[in-house]
């Protein structure tokens, strides 16, 4: 018998239970829709997360200092010192703490204040859509200026209102808005749209802090950046009397790269429990064909009291499972893009759907079918012909 009336004969059976064969699908399609769903929902999340590092530069370098106090950190010429260092195009300390910014009866809490240099907006890519940015005289002269994220704009002033040359307070003090910086977004879970920036000199006294825990440098070029690396960890481990807990030095590559194995982990533990419903499904595949096959057993010894072959018997009933498996993979497919469409659109979570991810659960589902429905067909196939015209 040709494969072509094997088929037919296949799909007639399963037509003939349209609600069981549906039921018997749906464990193969929840199965193929949660692979594709979860592990998009993986890369989707890592996607973003490599989009927000790689908009802060593919050049930037990151120096935490762990300790604290004068000792164990970093003076501010120490770390402008960096800019010195081959590889390193520039380099802008950071002194950080969390105010209260208020101005008339509109109050912010808890907002990032950043003590930065004029250096600073070129090594992190920042753009001032208004105003001027911090210079190099502010922080000579420990200007009470302010240059204002947009969110902390939106929050303050009413819309409209140019917040440059207006003065607020922040912990009480008086400070002169001199810009507004372009909108950001968020990067690492850090809101960089609700910050302050002032003047690293004022910083350090505002926030009675002299010693600088932070430090971002530039590297000249993406080719230098591990030669950058390497020279700020040697000037480090002099600095620190070769105490390596004392500081951590990263790069864009490093978090990069820790990003992707992340990704592959994520992917891999989200697509394996994705993969237990299809294997669920592939229980019920087997267990609806020994249904089947029980049913149909006066039809199996009549077919073989005709001429059929065990091997006609074997490949009907194995087709039969294929077809269950592969239609729920089908199916699966699209109702596992759909979802990931939704997903996106109500809970504003990123999805990636990738077309390897989808080839490689519909060819599961149907594997899966193909070896939960061996058993079946190799039982329906050894039934003996007499045996089988006696049943009942």
């Amino acid at each position: 018998m040709d494969l072509k009336m094997l088929l037919k004969i296949s799909i007639n059976s399963i037509l003939a239970n349209k609600l069981r064969s549906f039921l018997t699908m749906l464990g193969v399609i929840i199965g193929v829709c949660a692979v594709i769903v979860l592990v998009s929902i993986g890369q989707g999340t890592t996607a973003s997360i490599t989009e927000s590092i790689e908009s802060m530069g593919s050049n930037l370098i990151t120096v935490r200092i762990m300790g604290r106090g004068t000792t164990t950190t970093l003076t501010y010429d120490e770390a402008k010192a960096f800019a010195k260092l081959d590889g390193i195009a520039a380099c802008a300390p950071v002194a950080s703490g969390s105010v209260t910014i208020k101005y008339g009866t509109n109050e912010m809490e808890s907002v990032s204040l950043l003590g930065v240099d004029s250096d600073y907006k070129t090594v992190k890519n920042r753009t001032i859509q208004g105003g001027r940015d911090i210079l190099s005289l502010d922080v000579d002269k420990r200007q009470k200026s302010a240059v204002l994220g947009v969110d902390v704009v939106n929050e303050l002033f009413s819309e409209g209102t140019n917040p440059v040359g207006k003065t607020v307070q922040i912990n009480g003090t008086d400070f002169t808005v001199i810009g507004e910086l372009d909108e950001s977004g968020s990067s690492m879970g850090n809101n960089n749209d609700e910050v302050i920036l002032i003047p690293i000199s004022t910083a350090q006294r505002f926030l009675s802090s002299s010693g600088i825990s932070m430090v971002y440098a530039s590297a000249k070029s993406a080719e230098v950046s591990s030669q950058a690396v390497a020279a700020i960890e040697n000037k480090l481990y002099e600095k620190f009397k070769e105490d390596e807990d004392a500081y951590r030095v990263s790069s864009q590559d490093d978090m990069l790269e820790t990003v992707s194995d992340i990704s592959q982990t994520m992917s891999l533990m989200l697509g394996g429990i994705a993969g237990i419903s299809l294997l669920v499904g592939g229980i019920g595949i087997m267990n609806i064909m020994l249904v089947s096959v029980t049913e149909r057993t006066r039809e199996i010894g009549i077919r073989k009291a005709i001429g059929a072959r065990r091997r006609d018997i074997l490949t009907q009933f194995i087709i039969e499972a294929a077809v269950v498996s592969g239609m729920g993979g089908i199916i699966g497919v699209i109702v596992g893009w759909g979802g990931c469409f939704l997903v996106t659109k109500l809970a504003g979570v990123n999805t990636s759907v990738s077309p390897p991810i989808i080839l490689i659960a519909f060819i599961f589902s149907l594997a899966i079918g193909i070896i939960f429905g061996y058993l079946p067909a190799r039982k329906a196939a050894g039934l003996k012909p007499v045996d089988a015209l006696r049943f009942e």
